[in-house]
């Protein structure tokens, strides 16, 4: 989410003109005048809006990143301790997929960002990246709904080890962007954006966290920490439902782990033969 310099200008100044043409706009609508007659020739209103569409997807179709990344370049050399210009140019590095890039631009963004008053946006920005570094791996591709009580081992496909700081690292991003949301200068689409999809992400990687701790369990290898693991994600996906009660993946997968953990699971593998077996509690 690319930040404008609009959306910097909080100062009284510009709150005050605000203001002004939002009761400039009321006497208007107030007044009851009728709109103008339209000429011979003039194109009607739907025809205005037609036009105004299709020069917006036109621009849509000739926006070039690329150039947008220099146009910020060079934002940030004219007024280089604007922590917006950082920003924005780690959002753009990071939809190119230049990863280390993009977290050098929101390292700098949170120096220069001193009152926090755009702190909020800058973590959600950092959280996301280490999230999609996250999902570029095996992660990606394993497939969750086969979670259950007997499983075929599927060569390549699953996980085998899964590393806590992976997941921790994009929470802790997302966790910070909560604890700036009060301190947030923004208006209110940002705000609304913010305060919605951060939690929902800090709900989407407990999730994840979990659904690999669960196909971890599953591998064809006995490492002995089976049990303990569906346990630890158990626990994640109790965070989720705390922040999302209507996930119906993460619910779905709570009564998989408790009955996987009662009355045991089976491994087997590609030729159809049992390769584990982990005993449940009775």
């Amino acid at each position: 989410m690319i930040m404008s310099e609009d959306e910097k200008e909080l100062d009284s100044d510009s709150e005050e003109s605000n203001s002004g043409k939002e009761e400039l706009s009321s006497e208007e609508v107030a007044s009851g005048e009728p709109d103008a007659p339209l000429e011979a020739g003039e194109p009607e209103d739907s025809e205005f809006e037609e036009e105004e569409e299709e020069e917006e997807e036109e621009e849509e179709v000739e926006f070039d990143l690329d150039a947008q990344i220099e146009e910020f370049r060079h934002q940030i050399e004219e007024d280089p301790e604007n922590c917006v210009h950082h920003y924005n140019l780690g959002e753009a590095l990071a939809e190119l997929g230049q990863s280390e890039e993009a977290q050098e631009a929101f390292e700098q963004a949170l120096l220069l960002d001193k009152d926090q008053a755009f702190g909020a946006i800058i973590h959600f920005g950092i959280g996301n990246l280490y999230y999609h570094q996250l999902m570029s791996g095996i992660q990606s591709t394993v497939v969750k709904s086969s979670v259950g009580l007997h499983s075929q081992h599927r060569a390549g496909a699953q996980i085998s080890s899964v590393n806590d700081d992976d997941y921790a690292t994009p929470l802790r991003e997302f966790e910070a962007a909560v604890q700036d949301l009060p301190s947030l200068q923004a208006d209110e689409e940002i705000m609304e954006y913010i305060s919605t999809n951060v939690p929902q992400q800090i709900a989407t990687v407990y999730y994840k966290w979990a659904s690999d701790l669960f196909d971890k369990a599953r591998q064809i290898d006995n490492y002995g920490d089976e049990v303990k693991d569906i346990k630890k994600g158990l626990k994640h996906l109790k965070k989720t439902i705390e922040i999302d009660p209507n996930h119906s993946q993460a619910n779905l997968m709570v009564k998989y782990g408790k009955k996987m953990l009662q009355e045991g699971f089976s491994i087997y593998d590609e030729y159809g033969f049992v390769a584990k077996e982990i005993q449940g509690t009775g």
